[in-house]
């Protein structure tokens, strides 16, 4: 069974915001430890992490923090049915865009540094 891939399935929308969550989670905050004390569960995270890092073009577009809120904004009308408010502090996503670059690696090698995570 260990040879056996899973499948997780998403939309663009919810792969772009948890996208965005685990970087503000592992690498603005460094908060994964608090978050996750097992890190056993590290690697799934981060392999997680790595194939939406090399799926979405959207962390590398100029717009991308009016990007990421139109996509939450989507789920919370889809999860709720109508638009609603943020719900924390840490939604603020004005930063991530340079953050994904510098951290993430760039458009031709988007991910190759996250290999080993």
């Amino acid at each position: 069974m260990e040879d056996e891939a899973i499948i997780i399935r998403l939309t663009p929308d919810q792969a772009f915001v948890l996208s965005d969550w685990l970087y503000q989670v592992m690498f603005q905050s460094d908060d994964l430890e608090g978050i996750v004390r097992d890190r056993a569960v590290w690697s799934p995270i981060r392999a997680i992490s790595g194939t939406l890092d090399t799926t979405l073009s959207e962390i590398f577009m100029p717009d991308y923090s009016q990007r990421l809120d139109a996509a939450k904004e989507r789920l919370r009308v889809r999860m709720y049915g109508e638009a609603i408010e943020s719900t924390g502090p840490d939604e603020n996503a004005t930063a991530a865009p340079q953050a994904h670059q510098t951290e993430w690696g760039t458009a031709e090698n988007h991910g190759e540094s996250d290999q080993g995570r």
